[in-house]
């Protein structure tokens, strides 16, 4: 009967929400029936956007990549995303000599769209709540390693129900912190072409100094294409695909928004804690960000020295270099918003609320105690942890590591092969050596090496760090890297070409790569217990604290899974520190062209413009994409809630028209993964408009906007 009356404390509190917090998983609008969305301005049923058995809007959206969303614009399989879920892709595709970042890329007909080589997206066919079930097998006093078997086993078990013979991915995943499960149903395509992409000058305008700001003013965004096989089925890269034909594309809204328009986004948000105690945040701005913060810095100015000196290494190293810059940026936000902002202290005053609760008599024996274990368990692991983020960046960019940790084993059997063994392993080791070595410049990676060791020794406790880092010789690691077998791609090939078991038993990289590993398996065993108990603890705590607070809304923390977010369009106070070049604080919620062409400083790696680009605002050629007042709109605010991974998401309006792309949050509410800001929290958008612009005027790729359904 608790679970009864559990379950439908949620549901009313559902019904009941008004706010704009929460990533709310899609099955969960059906216990809205429409009824609260409707009243802020949805016409859509929630059939309407979930269903198994219709087309509805969760069919037009993919997760792109693995780590972005992206939405179907056509029937002919094409995709929007930000130019910068797009970057590593374009990178890719790009050289010296065709430099697609750089310069931009439009496909005028179908046979010039571009395989993006690995890049695949996700549709989400289905999902289930298996809570019931899985939690039926379960209890508190469970051994964990007897936990793991029992929800590993049904998640295999799920999976082996649902997958229809390996036509479709299956996917379970906890959620409150392992209270409750769902899985998910997926359609995977793996045949996605580059079709266009603005010149990074646009796409990234504004680089590092912009990003997580308001005012905007960027064309983030990419298109691609997704094929399918004859019947619409997935299938590798072949030229013989077709385009594939979504069950749904999103018609494109023309006619702009106003503040308080109603607006939602879907997408895969990627991860949020929003339940982390008070003493999760202490730890994580103390410690744990602050080496992040200090760690990527490093990375990112090894990287640049390299990269401002020669065009294809910029090109080889551009995703990798955004994508550190980024969350170096994100985690130093954090810092700052949380003690800013308070977060901590609105932390504790919940948690006093939970242990008047918790002390209950009726409470006691399970509850009072969680809390306090809690803080003993991040006392016990503080120093390991700040362990972890200094080896996590260094693994991420001291790519040495990670190439003579992979390709040694290999190695190590392929030597040992008799001469057919070894004739029929060499295609795979040498493939395996192209796509390692893809990319790779010896001389970065000796300087990255040397700089991220130096810095574990430095920061890193002696108890709690990997002896093998800590005995290498920092200054010279290096010399050692150009004179082992993994020095560069010749070397690597030379050894296939000339194996020796010996040689490579004695290499001092592969050595230093078995040993970091060891040390890490060693770690993860010392602190399994307290681990254990940790999760325990975690999972305890949140089933304490939404029963001690039946009248709060609780949503579950984003974990890569489609959720869907409502909200409006909606102003930010104007900031005496940021330009906002003419925009009045009654229309701060959105940015035209024009700003962009304000900011233009020639030659600036942050803020040039191209000519062309620059003639056609001064023009005023905007088409019938211009507002109604006659500017052609950049960016645009909204109050969604949204994280990493929804970069790409479809903003929508009321009826399921496409207003534009979410790709950022601002920097007063970068503790947003771990609490809402109701006053701060916002989502910047690409507004639609000026991407359709850019795709006929500039592109000169009219042809894409036929096949689209605009609303106008």
């Amino acid at each position: 009967m608790k679970r009864i009356f559990l379950l439908l404390t949620f549901m009313v509190s559902f019904l009941q929400l008004k706010a704009d917090e929460g990533m709310w998983l899609l099955t969960m609008i059906k216990r809205l029936k429409g009824v609260d969305m409707q009243k802020q301005g949805l016409k859509l049923t929630p059939e309407e956007i979930y269903s198994v058995n219709n087309s509805s809007l969760k069919d037009a959206i993919v997760q792109f990549g693995g780590g972005c969303t992206g939405e179907m614009v056509s029937k002919e399989g094409l995709l929007f995303t930000n130019h910068h879920c797009g970057y590593g892709n374009i990178a890719a595709l790009s050289t010296p000599e065709k430099d697609h970042l750089t310069n931009g890329f439009w496909a005028m007909k179908k046979s010039e769209e571009l395989p993006a080589k690995g890049l695949s997206v996700r549709f989400l066919v289905r999902m289930d709540d298996v809570t019931k079930r899985i939690n039926s097998k379960l209890n508190n006093n469970m051994p964990a390693d007897e936990r793991k078997a029992v929800i590993d086993a049904e998640y295999k078990a799920i999976q082996n129900e649902n997958s229809e013979n390996g036509k479709y991915n299956v996917v379970v995943r906890d959620f409150f912190n392992g209270n409750e499960f769902y899985y998910f149903v997926y359609q995977d395509f793996k045949d996605v072409r580059l079709v266009g992409t603005p010149p990074n000058s646009l796409g990234k305008f504004g680089g590092d100094t912009d990003n997580w700001e308001w005012p905007r003013h960027t064309a983030d965004f990419s298109v691609f294409r997704v094929y399918a096989d004859a019947n619409g089925n997935p299938a590798e890269y072949s030229p013989s695909n077709v385009p594939m034909k979504p069950k749904h594309s999103l018609p494109i809204s023309l006619k702009g928004y106003k503040p308080g328009d109603f607006t939602m986004i879907l997408g895969f948000p990627g991860r949020t804690n929003r339940y982390l105690t008070s003493y999760g945040i202490e730890q994580m701005v103390n410690k744990d960000y602050p080496a992040w913060v200090e760690a990527s810095k490093l990375a990112m100015d090894v990287m640049k020295k390299y990269m401002d000196k020669d065009q294809a290494t910029k090109l080889d190293y551009a995703s990798q270099y955004a994508s550190v810059a980024n969350y170096w940026k994100n985690r130093q936000g954090t810092i700052d918003a949380v003690i800013k902002n308070g977060t901590i202290s609105d932390k504790k005053a919940l948690e006093d609320k939970f242990m008047t609760w918790a002390v209950l008599p009726e409470n006691e024996v399970i509850y009072s105690g969680i809390l306090p274990s809690i803080q003993a368990n991040y006392a016990q692991f503080s120093n390991r942890n700040v362990e972890r983020n200094y080896a996590s960046l260094l693994q991420r960019n001291a790519k040495y590591i990670g190439v003579a940790y992979q390709l040694g084993s290999l190695l190590k059997t392929y030597a040992d092969q008799d001469a057919n063994g070894k004739a029929a392993m060499k295609t795979k080791v040498t493939d395996a050596i192209e796509k390692l070595y893809d990319g790779f410049n010896p001389n970065l990676e000796g300087e990255m090496l040397n700089s991220m060791v130096n810095l574990y020794q430095q920061r890193v406790a002696k108890s709690d760090a990997s002896p093998t880092l800590m005995a290498a010789d920092a200054k010279n690691l290096s010399n050692l890297a150009f004179a082992s077998i993994f020095a560069n791609k010749e070397s690597a090939m030379n050894f296939v070409n000339n194996p020796d078991r010996l040689k490579i038993d004695a290499d001092p990289m592969l050595k230093l790569a078995n040993g970091l590993i060891t040390d890490q398996k060693l770690s993860s065993q010392k602190y399994a217990k307290v681990d254990e108990a940790f999760a325990k603890n975690s999972r305890i705590f949140l089933d304490g604290l939404r029963k001690s607070m039946p009248e709060k809304d609780f949503y579950p923390d984003a974990n890569s899974t489609m959720r869907l977010t409502n909200g409006k369009v909606s102003t930010l106070p104007v900031r005496t520190d940021r330009n906002y070049y003419g925009i009045s604080e009654k229309n701060n919620y959105y940015t035209d062209v024009s700003g962009m062409v304000a900011k233009y400083k020639k030659g600036d790696e942050e803020f040039d413009l191209p000519q062309d680009f620059i003639d056609l605002v001064k023009k005023k050629d905007f088409g019938m994409y211009a507002d109604k007042k006659g500017f052609m709109p950049a960016n645009f605010l909204s109050d969604n809630d949204i994280t990493g991974g929804n970069s790409g998401s479809p903003i929508l309006d009321g009826r399921g028209n496409l207003l534009g792309l979410a790709f950022d949050g601002n920097s007063e509410a970068l503790s947003g993964d771990i609490i809402f800001d109701k006053k701060w929290q916002r989502t910047i958008n690409v507004d639609v408009r000026m991407v359709l612009w850019i795709i006929e005027k500039y592109g000169k790729a009219g042809h894409l906007i036929s096949e689209m359904t605009l609303v106008k």
